[in-house]
């Protein structure tokens, strides 16, 4: 009896463990990790296969199960950087393990993998830009009059700007982009708020990473934008911008938001409007009550 009561208190037990599995996405990385002796599959769709077996299986022992982008290139340096074997299972395990708490996963939930893999890649492409927009607001240092982070202030004047856009929206679901081109690459972040009875419903990971780069576009030389969607039933989507500038947001006349709107980007030929939808000058924001930093 004793023995029984064991076994269903560790059964139990197991149900508690939330796992991760590190997923390689793509054939290039899948071929990165065949040189490996340890990694014992030789094909990419047999192995997402078995993946998938493994999560179903979890879910119906009562398993949660979170996925976690894994890069070959990553997990090098990592082993590298601990002098770790990387021909190792134990040390695969241990780099998923920190994927689990600092990098980009996503939720198994019962979707079918070809629904979590975009969703996974899409998930480390915001987590590589949310890092690299960090990474040049730290760069920015200290101002040598003063000695105010700049990175920092730039940041605060940026989740001031975006409390100030959504609050003058008017009413309906609001859907931001926010783009600052590169070089080395464009950076983009998108923040969507649903209209809940009046109440805007945000998730706190996007706000992160969208006043991030806002703040790398005001921080810096680098040309960019930002562009509001609002939605609401029964009325037309209002879609409006700014262009970013050093001193905060410029206004888009309702043309230029045409414009943007109906050109194709790389062609440059013009595109049919959208049905439903006016193209708009923002509103006004009114005046920054805390100026930013100048001398």
């Amino acid at each position: 009896m004793t023995y029984t009561d064991h076994r269903t208190m560790r059964r139990v037990l197991r149900r508690e463990i939330a796992g991760t599995i590190g997923l390689l996405t793509d054939e290039h990385d899948f071929r990165a990790m065949r040189h490996y002796r340890s990694f014992l599959f030789d094909d990419h769709g047999i192995y997402l296969e078995h993946v998938e077996a493994v999560l179903r299986t979890r879910a119906l022992q009562g398993s949660h199960t979170t996925l976690a982008l894994f890069d070959p290139e990553e997990y090098t340096e990592f082993c590298a950087q601990r002098g770790l074997d990387p021909d190792s299972h134990t040390s695969r395990t241990r780099f998923t393990a920190e994927l689990a708490a600092t990098g980009a996963t996503v939720p198994y939930e019962g979707q079918p993998l070809t629904d979590l893999l975009p969703a996974l890649v899409d998930e480390g492409v915001r987590h590589a830009t949310w890092e690299y927009a960090t990474m040049l607001l730290a760069r920015l240092g200290a101002c040598p009059s003063c000695g105010e982070d700049l990175g920092r202030e730039a940041f605060t004047r940026a989740s001031r700007l975006l409390v100030r856009i959504l609050d003058t929206a008017g009413p309906g679901s609001r859907h931001l982009v926010c783009s600052v081109s590169g070089p080395p690459e464009t950076l983009v972040a998108v923040l969507h708020a649903d209209d809940n009875g009046g109440h805007l419903e945000l998730d706190d990971t996007e706000i992160l990473e969208f006043t991030t780069v806002l703040a790398v576009g005001l921080a810096t030389d680098k040309p960019g934008g930002l562009v509001l969607r609002t939605t609401a039933p029964g009325t037309p989507d209002r879609v409006h911008g700014w262009r970013l500038r050093a001193h905060g947001l410029e206004p888009l006349t309702a043309g230029e938001v045409f414009d943007a709107y109906c050109t194709d980007i790389e062609s440059g030929d013009p595109i049919p409007p959208e049905s439903n939808v006016d193209y708009c000058e923002p509103p006004d924001l009114g005046e920054d009550p805390s100026p930013s930093h100048h001398h």
